[in-house]
């Protein structure tokens, strides 16, 4: 049995599970735990203090912190709840008319396809797709979105890091090429932020939309929106508030977007903590121990009968998280957000694993995801596990089709 990470003891899992689900959900070391806790309390001792004295420079701090991280100035970017309302603040200021056109990719989130379909019902407009090659590859990836470009587009909405798929999409040439066009670009980064190295001045979006607990492991109900300077006059928020400074300062394209109502900011300020907690060094490792884990069950997975690589062909191709097609079992229904593949129910239930398994695009698939605080024990488990659960459901499908009994 091998040792686990030096840095485990940091997360406090339940013994009782597999949690090999980092990308949907993934929870925080305990220094960020406690420092989130500890920013609630300091609001509970004395509210007035902290909402209308304190708060605002405590965000514009915390701001500072994610923006370095991020090589970009915090002016522009505001920390909000998580991607789905960073994405919906896009969405409610872009100026969209009869006819107008968003392009999404394929691959995009089902939350963000449903916050453009929204948008594009309330203006008459219209959504449309760009069907990517399968699997993804750069070349093909940004000559599909082009193609898929026409005189009404508004807009192009595709993921930095895809999340049913996994698979990593070339965002600074997709935005390389919507510049030629003169077409802004809305990136949905997620699963992007810690996994990959981002300088979101230098990638060439007009908008970044991202949420901090995924593997930067920030608080959940914290995220940011960072917008282009030329972007920054036309944001306005879809939840009308006060709208201005509460502590009285001169007025900024964030206020809107600050004061929400009273809530707890905790976790946006916690999230300041999660990039401190992640030094460089510790970036590194959790990239280089997560993907050697995923290399190694990738592997083991694909000497299954049924199972393939899916979108993502080479090793190199993911780092912390990765998906493989797997077999589709007699009766098997496409299933995805609430109503999981019986594959998933079926791991929990035999081994307390949490994974994500689902469809798109009527293949079937199984995401696999490692942390810091994941053994090679847990992943060959759950290897071993879908292994025999697949064996099963091969065996019905042959009695299925065998010849019955005269």
């Amino acid at each position: 049995m091998t040792a686990p990470h030096p840095l485990a003891g940091f997360w406090k899992i339940d013994p009782e599970s597999l949690y090999l689900n980092h990308g949907s959900f993934g929870p925080s070391p305990e220094p960020v735990s406690a420092a989130r806790e500890a920013w609630s309390r300091r609001l509970e001792q004395q509210p007035m203090r902290f909402y209308c004295r304190e708060m605002e420079a405590e965000l514009d701090n915390a701001t500072a912190v994610v923006a370095a991280f991020l090589k970009t100035q915090p002016d522009r970017m505001v920390l909000i709840d998580n991607a789905t309302v960073a994405m919906n603040i896009v969405a409610s200021s872009l100026p969209l008319t009869d006819g107008d056109e968003v392009l999404l990719t394929d691959h995009e989130y089902g939350a963000v396809k449903n916050i453009w379909q929204a948008a594009c019902r309330k203006a008459n407009a219209r959504m449309t797709t760009a069907v990517l090659p399968f699997p993804p590859a750069t070349a093909g990836t940004v000559q599909a979105i082009e193609a898929a470009i026409t005189p009404r587009t508004r807009l192009i909405v595709a993921s930095h890091v895809t999340s049913a798929t996994a698979c990593i999409l070339p965002i600074a040439e997709i935005c390389r090429m919507a510049r030629r066009h003169r077409i802004p670009v809305c990136v949905d980064g997620p699963h992007a932020l810690a996994m990959l190295d981002i300088n979101l001045n230098e990638l060439g979006c007009d908008y970044y939309c991202a949420s901090g607990h995924k593997w930067l492991c920030g608080p959940f109900g914290s995220g940011f929106l960072w917008a282009h300077p030329r972007r920054l006059a036309e944001l306005k928020t879809p939840i009308i508030s006060w709208g201005g400074s509460i502590a009285g300062r001169p007025a900024s394209w964030k206020d809107s977007l600050q004061w929400l109502g009273t809530r707890d900011p905790a976790p946006l300020l916690a999230l300041a903590d999660a990039v401190r907690f992640f030094t460089p060094e510790r970036l590194r490792e959790y990239r280089s121990y997560s993907h050697s884990l995923l290399v190694t069950a990738r592997q083991q997975l694909l000497k299954i009968p049924g199972i393939g690589p899916f979108c993502t062909p080479e090793e190199s191709d993911f780092v912390s998280m990765v998906a493989v097609e797997l077999p589709q079992s007699p009766g098997w229904k496409p299933g995805y957000h609430g109503h999981p593949d019986s594959l998933q129910t079926t791991l929990r239930e035999k081994i307390g694993a949490e994974v994500l398994t689902g469809s798109w695009n009527g293949h079937r698939f199984l995401r696999l995801s490692a942390h810091l605080y994941n053994t090679a024990e847990q992943l060959q488990a759950c290897v071993a596990a879908v292994q025999d659960i697949l064996a099963h459901e091969a065996s019905l499908q042959t009695s299925a089709h065998s010849p019955k009994d005269s």
